[in-house]
């Protein structure tokens, strides 16, 4: 799965990053890499929730996300 997501530098320093199509799903990180591997650590944990019945089994390498700038 591709998951498009939105990185923005935050006011405190770092990166907010957000996943538009999951929402709620917010994390961050000192770095862009730290932060995008943050929210796909987010994203995993977000669709665990949602699956009541864990009939999807996702892991860290089935997750792909797509950068959008701001």
């Amino acid at each position: 799965m591709i998951y498009k997501v939105t990185l923005e530098p935050a006011e405190e320093g770092g990166y907010t990053v957000t996943c538009p199509a999951l929402p709620g799903c917010i994390s961050e990180g000192d770095t862009k890499i730290e932060a995008l591997t943050n929210i796909k650590e987010a994203i995993i944990l977000y669709l665990r929730a949602i699956d009541r019945e864990n009939r999807i089994l996702v892991k860290m390498g089935q997750i792909e996300i797509a950068e959008v700038a701001i």
